[in-house]
């Protein structure tokens, strides 16, 4: 299992403050599955330790645990070595199945892809209005590392970490939050996408574009390279969805 410590788990397994807890607790377990915080094979933490980490009770955990093991992305072993083990990863969902999620959390696409846009073209320009300093810089450029060697299975996860690092270095939690959920909203829609050969390198290079553009302090650089960035997944995803 990625460390506890690693942003992506953080990001996942972070205290459950809005919405149905259920519904927001099952979701939060299949991202962890989706983005190999918790690969097949491997095993969640403790259920303990698991429920104060999200906030919620252990019994709202275990009827979690239950609709994923009935679903067949989970088994729960006895023993001293037992506990709640991923048995596969969810099947990619189908455009209607995405539908049907965007329709069930009362919102469409293009709103949806409108707050993810709006937020992070928000982070890039304060970030880049106000500077960084050596630490912070030398985060964003682990971060970058990380998605530029990243195996194919695991990208997904190092880029998440590397566009939600980017909102928590602004200093505000409430963003860091809000683009927190919404990317993991987005994933989910990217998720029906078919792989895309070539792609990751375009991305990593438009990633090195929108750090270059804070490191130089240049807000209008930044914005521009964040909008080619998003530009590309939003056509695809309209492509499919339309």
């Amino acid at each position: 299992m990625v460390p506890p410590s690693d942003p992506a788990a953080e990001i996942v397994f972070r205290p459950i403050r809005t919405g149905n807890t259920l519904d927001v607790t099952v979701e939060r377990l299949l991202c962890a599955i989706r983005l190999g915080v918790v690969p097949t094979g491997d095993r969640f933490p403790a259920e303990r330790d698991l429920a104060v980490r999200l906030n919620i009770s252990r019994l709202t955990l275990r009827e979690a645990i239950g609709h994923l093991n009935q679903w067949g992305y989970v088994e729960s072993r006895r023993g001293r070595r037992g506990g709640t083990f991923v048995a596969q990863p969810p099947p990619r969902p189908t455009p209607l199945d995405v539908r049907r999620d965007l329709i069930s959390t009362g919102t469409d696409l293009e709103g949806l892809l409108t707050f993810r846009r709006c937020l992070e073209t928000g982070v890039v320009i304060r970030l880049a209005e106000v500077g960084l300093g050596p630490e912070q810089l030398r985060l964003l450029e682990r971060r970058l590392t990380d998605a530029e060697t990243a195996n194919p299975g695991d990208y997904r996860r190092c880029d998440t970490v590397l566009h939600i690092t980017l909102a928590r270095l602004t200093g505000s939690p409430q963003m860091a939050a809000a683009l927190t959920d919404a990317r993991m909203r987005v994933n989910r829609v990217m998720e029906a996408v078919p792989p895309n050969g070539g792609g990751h390198v375009d991305s990593d290079e438009q990633h090195r574009e929108i750090v270059r553009a804070v490191e130089n302090r240049d807000p209008e650089a930044a914005k521009r390279a964040l909008e080619s960035h998003l530009g590309g997944v939003e056509e695809r995803l309209r492509s499919l969805f339309s």
